[in-house]
C-alpha cells in the first residue's frame, strides 16, 4: 500500500540515523528533499540511489497536491529535510495535512531532532516545556518575546548564528540578565558547545567569538526556582 514516510536525518553526526530509516529510504519509490544537494550527499554516504524531488519552503504550496496525487497513484515516498525531523521548523506540515485529508497513510519514524538533546542536556527542567521554534524576525517579535518572558516553563528556541547575540540581548531586556539559559551550538558534531549560565553570561561569551553552526536556546521559565521549591513542598 502506498504511503508517505517522514524520515528524520542526522543533525550533524552521520552515525545518528536509524537502521529502520536506512531501510525505508532504500525501499521507497522516491525521496522528497528540502535540498537535493544536501540530502544527496547523505544518500551517497548511505549507498542509496533513489530519485529525488525538491520539496522546500519556496515550492511547498505548489507541490503538495502534486505529491499527494503521486502517492494516490501508487507511489510510496519519503520526506526528508536538511537535518532532523520533517515539519519541526521545516517543511512537511502542509503535505501531512493534505495526505490526512485524502486518507493517505502517513508514517513518521522516530529519530534526530535538535531541540531534544539541547533541552535534556541544558540542566533546566524538562518535564514541561514550550517549543517556540524560530522567533518572528519583525512583525510580532516583541509580543512573542514578552510572552516568553512570562512563561513559567522552560522555553526552547531555534536561532541562526547571525541573530544569536541580538536574540540573547532582547531576551535579557524582557527577562532580566540573570535569567538562566543554555545555548547549544553544533549539536552532535566535533565542535559541539553548550554554554550554561545567565543570559548575561551567554552574551559575554558569544560577544568574544565568531559564531557558527545551528543554535538552540533553552531558557528557564519565570520564577522557575520558586516554582520548583513549591512543587517539592507539595510532594
Amino acid at each position: 500500500m502506498s504511503k508517505l514516510y517522514l524520515v528524520p536525518t542526522p543533525i550533524g553526526n552521520l552515525e545518528d540515523i536509524t537502521l529502520r530509516a536506512v531501510r525505508v529510504l532504500k525501499e521507497v519509490d522516491g525521496i522528497l528533499a528540502e535540498d537535493t544537494r544536501t540530502s544527496g550527499n547523505l544518500m551517497r554516504h548511505l549507498g542509496i540511489g533513489k530519485p529525488m524531488t525538491a520539496f522546500h519552503i519556496r515550492n511547498e504550496h505548489q507541490m503538495v497536491e502534486r505529491i499527494a496525487d503521486r502517492i494516490e497513484a501508487g507511489e510510496t515516498l519519503a520526506l526528508v529535510t536538511d537535518a532532523g525531523t520533517p515539519a519541526i521548523s521545516d517543511p512537511g506540515f502542509l503535505l501531512v495535512r493534505e495526505c490526512v485529508r485524502r486518507g493517505i497513510e502517513v508514517e513518521c519514524l522516530p529519530g534526530p531532532t535538535a531541540f531534544v538533546p539541547a533541552l535534556v542536556n541544558s540542566g533546566l527542567p524538562a518535564e514541561k516545556f514550550v517549543f517556540e521554534g524560530f522567533l518572528p524576525h519583525k512583525k510580532g517579535r516583541q509580543t512573542k518575546l514578552l510572552a516568553i518572558a512570562d512563561y513559567h516553563y522552560t522555553t526552547v528556541l531555534y536561532e541562526s548564528p547571525f541573530r544569536l547575540l541580538k536574540t540573547l540581548q532582547q531576551l535579557a531586556e524582557v527577562c532580566g540578565p540573570d535569567r538562566q539559559v543554555c545555548v547549544s551550538r553544533e549539536l552532535t558534531k566535533i565542535h559541539e558547545e553548550n554554554v550554561r549560565g545567565s543570559l548575561a553570561d551567554a552574551i559575554a561569551c558569544f560577544s568574544k567569538k565568531e559564531i557558527k553552526g545551528e543554535i538552540v536556546i533553552v531558557l528557564a521559565g519565570r520564577d522557575m526556582a520558586s516554582c520548583a521549591s513549591t512543587e517539592e513542598d507539595e510532594e
